[in-house]
């Protein structure tokens, strides 16, 4: 019996969330090669060049200030569209570097560069009013 029993090595990792509208995303982060995975696929296979771009800036902001880029981080996406996605992934990433490397240097740094590397965008669609057909839009007068 205990020779079926499987030892795991003591690995550390780190899960991370961010949203964006109905996107959300979940990153979780531990120590490897530099790999970086959204759903399972290399976020180089992403359709938009400034999609990737947009996934490789709190990278080249942790390769500044660190030197190095030492991280294995897999980040599983659910729901909205294509920039909330793109978003919510990016903010996801982020918040996973920052908690898990401690480093107020690097909070600083991404905080620094663009505020939304680590504060979420809280701004939500309006809720219909009653009697009107949209959040803000009021009926026409049509007794003139």
């Amino acid at each position: 019996m205990l020779n079926n029993i499987k030892t795991m090595e003591n690995i550390l990792k780190t899960i991370a969330s961010g949203k964006r509208k109905s996107a959300i995303a979940k990153a979780t982060i531990k120590e490897g090669s530099g790999r970086i995975t959204i759903n399972k696929i290399p976020y180089e296979h992403l359709l938009s060049e400034f999609h990737i771009l947009m996934i490789r800036e709190p990278i080249d902001i942790t390769k500044k200030v660190l030197g190095d880029f030492k991280f294995d981080i897999s980040v599983s996406l659910s729901g909205g569209g294509v920039e909330g996605r793109i978003e919510a992934a990016r903010l996801a990433i982020a918040k996973a570097i920052v908690k898990f490397t401690k480093s107020a240097e690097l909070k600083k740094a991404f905080l620094d560069y663009d505020k939304t590397l680590l504060v979420a965008d809280t701004r939500r669609k309006e809720p219909y009013k009653p009697g009107d057909s949209k959040a803000r839009s009021k009926r026409q007068k049509s007794y003139r």
